[in-house]
């Protein structure tokens, strides 16, 4: 008989361990919004949460913290509940509030700084949508708001490939279990240049379990930072800016996102856009 096949690690934990860093995310949001308004943010909606991790931090960072989280995915706030969520005291939990909705239509109160990270607004393809989109998140947000999403792109951006590896490091679950250092595959394996339509795969190789193929694949519309700070500006929004990193001597970002009106055009880039109400 063969060997028994190991059940493969949740491609949740795999996720958050390769694509997610909050608190940089969070940081970036407050020392953007503190140059803006003088103030420090208190509360923050976090759009496509997944599995909010980023809603949760920010509610556990402060005792004067609130936080808001929207997916339509129930199973995955699930998942966020029963290991993000749960790492909360009880008095932080009460400060956090998700929401099983569609974007477009759930409401919030308003609040100080709100999110869409991880390129997660490109599921909306149409402009007309992505403005509306737009117009409903300047409209969760106070008078002093600020909202902050992700892009990508650079030459290497817009072409089928599947070498983009990264070395992930291991942890081990809360049930123990242990994932050993493992690689993280980004695969565009289309490209449409007439509409900017991309499709990409997230897969797994982790000693001891194998390859996980296609963990998770997006149906995107890849938009310029042109177009998003058009768009914000169409939408309503007072200022649209784009921040940007420089790389180390090993080519990786560096981190740190700086105000940028010109840029190299490099192989590839993360942006934060930021839209100011």
């Amino acid at each position: 008989m063969g060997k028994k096949k190991k059940t493969p690690p949740d491609i949740h934990w795999l996720y958050e361990a390769s694509v997610q860093n909050v608190d940089t995310d969070l940081d970036f949001g407050k020392r953007v919004y503190t140059k803006h308004w003088k103030r420090k943010p208190l509360t923050v909606r976090e759009d496509f949460c997944g599995t909010a991790k980023l809603a949760a931090r920010w509610a556990q960072r402060s005792k004067l913290h609130e936080a808001w989280g929207i997916d339509f995915h129930q199973p995955t706030l699930d998942w966020g509940v029963k290991y993000n969520v749960s790492e909360l005291t009880d008095k932080q939990k009460k400060r956090l509030h998700l929401i099983c909705g569609d974007v477009l239509e759930a409401k919030t109160p308003k609040v100080d700084l709100a999110f869409a990270l991880n390129f997660s607004f490109c599921v909306f393809k149409q402009r007309d949508v992505l403005r509306r989109y737009f117009q409903r998140m300047k409209e969760s947000l106070k008078d002093e708001g600020l909202f902050v999403m992700d892009i990508y792109g650079g030459t290497e951006s817009v072409t089928a490939k599947s070498d983009d590896v990264r070395e992930i490091p291991g942890f081990t679950t809360p049930e123990g279990m242990k994932i050993p250092d493992f690689e993280y595959v980004w695969e565009q394996a289309a490209y449409n240049p007439i509409n900017h339509d991309t499709t990409c795969h997230i897969h797994f190789k982790v000693p001891g379990f194998g390859k996980i193929e296609k963990a998770f694949t997006y149906e995107w519309r890849l938009w310029t930072l042109a177009e998003l700070q058009e768009i914000l500006l169409e939408a309503g929004f007072s200022k649209a800016e784009v921040y940007l990193h420089d790389f180390d001597d090993e080519g990786e970002s560096d981190e740190i996102f700086r105000l940028r009106k010109t840029y190299e055009n490099v192989q590839g880039w993360v942006a934060y856009v930021v839209g100011i109400k």
